[in-house]
């Protein structure tokens, strides 16, 4: 194999591939990146659970493929001067790669591309195509949400099913942690109706978020039972998916809470970050006293003080006190885009809805603490 790809190509590559490997494996393999030079030049890498595959302009010289250490190769090219192509050519015997570019010159090892492993391509009976603005909201309206606890491995993930509500196809992505629920709907695509519901990876997620800044382009979804790929520009990216139950997650979400307060979201999450600065570094706890046009914030821990701070606010109802973690209000304001957002409660012990005001299509649930 011989191949020569310009140094911006060969890094923004490698800067999507890197993370996802190890760097040392007990199967050396798999910190490795494989090159396959062929029709076109496919640079794979994989933790088992997921691969990526990115196809990168370059020239061909000599067809052929090879597996190098893929931590390595992105040190060495992210450190050469711009500007420069990299060489990459294989020995006769397929040991090492030789990596030319300007004056400088590595030899790194290599092993076989036989020995990479590959994703079982099973068949993905659901694919259809989503536009990438859809698939962003419905990730980033609910990512914060999902669980970092590992012993509820079901809920580490985004949920992913279609519905039909209000004679409305609908495709929607649910995450949850226990303390709080985020739901988003989007319009479902033409070929989703009737896939299989699914769990994606929340490091699944986070790779799939951070490559979709940079395209404009659809996304070709591919689902089965064990597996979904999302295929866009020059990427597809395949997973394996969370064999798990997801809960039933509508008995969360209260039917019955009976009293509206509309805020200035701008003026109500710094107000929240003012006043929680004196609250217990570990629970965030700040209490909500609502009144007739008037919210009042409270915090205080014997160590840090205490802090209180009023603000106007649309509500006309009876009076009522509620305690929320700050944190967990501050990650819901910062996903509401409009200029107001609206809460819905009951009582003090019962969970709270949360909505930006006049958008349906996206819901927050909050549970209330103990103050």
């Amino acid at each position: 194999m011989y191949i020569t790809v310009a140094k911006s190509n060969l890094v923004k590559t490698l800067s999507h591939l890197y993370r996802i490997v190890e760097k040392k494996s007990t199967i050396p393999v798999l910190s490795n990146v494989k090159i396959e030079a062929g029709d076109d030049l496919k640079f794979t890498a994989t933790n088992i659970d997921l691969e990526i595959i990115e196809t990168v302009e370059g020239s061909i010289n000599e067809k052929g493929s090879i597996t190098i250490p893929v931590h390595v190769l992105y040190d060495i090219v992210r450190k050469l001067p711009e500007g420069f192509d990299v060489e990459l050519k294989t020995s006769a015997d397929d040991s090492n790669v030789v990596l030319k570019a300007g004056n400088s010159e590595f030899t790194l090892p290599a092993l076989p591309a036989t020995d990479f492993p590959v994703m079982t391509s099973s068949s993905m009976p659901f694919k259809f195509t989503l536009p990438c603005d859809d698939l962003i909201k419905l990730i980033d309206k609910t990512k914060f949400a999902v669980s970092t606890e590992e012993t509820r491995y079901f809920l580490n993930g985004i949920f992913f099913h279609t519905l039909e509500k209000d004679g409305k196809e609908l495709l929607r992505a649910v995450a949850t942690d226990g303390h709080r629920l985020a739901r988003q709907d989007v319009a479902s695509p033409e070929g989703a109706k009737g896939m299989p519901s699914i769990i994606v990876p929340r490091k699944v997620i986070t790779e799939l978020r951070a490559q979709l800044d940079d395209t404009s382009a659809d996304i070709t979804v591919e689902t089965s039972e064990t597996k979904a790929r999302f295929t866009f520009g020059n990427t597809t990216i395949t997973s394996k998916l969370i064999d798990g139950k997801f809960p039933d997650y509508e008995k969360v979400i209260p039917t019955s809470n009976d009293k509206e307060m509309e805020v200035d979201c701008k003026l109500f999450s710094e107000a929240v970050d003012r006043v929680s600065s004196v609250s217990y570094e570990k629970s965030k706890a700040i209490k909500l006293k609502i009144a007739k046009s008037k919210l009042t914030l409270l915090a205080s821990t014997p160590d840090s003080g205490s802090a209180v701070e009023e603000m106007e606010v649309d509500y006309d109802n009876e009076s009522m006190e509620i305690g929320f973690n700050s944190k967990y209000l501050l990650d819901i304001a910062g996903q509401i885009e409009g200029k107001f957002m609206k809460f819905i409660i009951s009582d003090s012990s019962s969970p709270a809805i949360i909505k930006e005001l006049d958008d349906e299509s996206t819901i927050y649930v909050l549970m209330p603490m103990r103050i």
